[in-house]
């Protein structure tokens, strides 16, 4: 790996395809596989991420939010993209893109149905969301008939899926709740079926359900954090490589006394003679308070370095005594040398939040 000069997220697309061949070995020939790529491909880099994956073959795109589809599309994305939770306010502008919604309540499957009809649109594919207990979005079980109602005599619109997601897929400790989730999925999807006298495409799992649960595969696996190196399974991230390297340099070192203190508060204080370094990333790159006084460690060379002190807005301090480095030297913050899941874990959180933190001001270097 090159050196940087600065602070920089590296983007490796040959992990991402190294974790893309391990997922996609786990499901049947015949079922497809759907990217997400929503919030910045998990903080990473939203096009170069997704036009690897359409290289590679996946069949689906999944984002949030209509604009992340947009931008795909601008980039040349071809392949159909699901928007998971799209507004009203930005129909017009989904269906001129061609991008798919996500339909969970009786409003936003009212509303859809308008503009469809109000631009003209005659099998418009989308998709039906079903909660079957993370309660956040989706249809209920009993919301059928309601669909059927308002599709009756109707050509606006083509069901191509039906989908649900699962609450605590990871959590072996709720295997039971899990397969009920399941369960009751099956049961909707064949009332679905003999409402529309045709069997759209179904998908439920996740990474760690496709892990957990692939007797429940479907027709389709939507797979995120697995695609960008971590599989909620120390057993399965052993098999995954961290797409994203966050890296820095060394500004400053300082020798501090007994009883001096570093950083704002005066949060830390000296113990004995120590060595410091100030490094060039802060919260405002997603670095967040929570990560410092002495909570987690970033690596310099094969060494570890205590944050110490509170995180501030465009530094944070580290603590080198014992470490031979110098003024420009590389750190790594996480990466293969510490997963972000270790780093975000020792801060009470998940590598989830960690990922999606990182600013848009530091720069993605990608590696092909």
């Amino acid at each position: 790996m090159p050196k940087t000069s600065e602070t920089v997220l590296e983007i490796d697309l040959r992990a991402l395809e190294h974790n893309y061949n391990y997922l996609r070995s786990k499901i049947k020939p015949e079922t497809k596989f759907m990217a997400v790529v929503k919030a910045f491909a998990y903080g990473s880099d939203t096009v170069n991420v997704a036009l690897k994956l359409e290289q590679l073959g996946v069949d689906y795109f999944a984002v949030a939010y209509v604009k992340e589809g947009v931008a795909l599309r601008d980039a040349g994305i071809t392949i159909p993209i699901l928007v998971l939770h799209p507004q009203p306010v930005n129909f017009e502008l989904l269906i001129a893109r061609c991008l798919e919604p996500s339909l969970y309540s009786p409003k936003i499957l009212r509303e859809f149905h308008r503009a469809a009809n109000a631009l003209q649109q005659e099998n418009y594919p989308v998709h039906l969301k079903f909660n079957t207990g993370l309660n956040r979005l989706g249809f209920w079980e009993n919301d059928v008939a309601f669909i059927k109602g308002v599709l009756k005599n109707s050509n606006e619109l083509k069901i191509v899926s039906i989908f649900s997601h699962l609450a605590a897929s990871e959590d072996k400790a709720e295997l039971e709740f899990t397969t009920t989730q399941i369960k009751t999925f099956k049961k909707i999807g064949e009332e679905v079926d003999n409402m529309l006298g045709y069997s759209p495409f179904r998908h439920i799992l996740n990474t760690s359900g496709l892990i957990n649960y692939p007797e429940a595969q479907f027709d389709l696996v939507r797979c995120g954090i697995g695609l960008y190196g971590y599989g909620n399974d120390p057993t399965v991230d052993k098999e995954l490589k961290p797409v994203g390297t966050l890296k820095t340099i060394i500004s400053q070192i300082h020798k501090i006394e007994p009883n001096e203190s570093v950083g704002y508060n005066r949060a830390y204080k000296a113990d004995h003679f120590r060595k410091t370094a100030t490094l060039p990333i802060g919260h405002a790159d997603g670095i967040g308070r929570h990560y410092g006084n002495g909570k987690v460690y970033v690596c310099i060379g094969n060494k570890k370095a205590p944050i110490i002190g509170n995180v501030c807005m465009d530094m944070i301090m580290i603590d080198i005594t014992g470490i031979d480095c110098r003024e420009g030297d590389e750190v790594i913050i996480f990466g293969q040398e510490q997963s972000a899941e270790t780093l975000a874990a020792s801060a009470s959180t998940i590598s989830y939040e960690l990922l999606t933190a990182i600013s848009a001001r530091v720069p993605r270097i990608i590696l092909e």
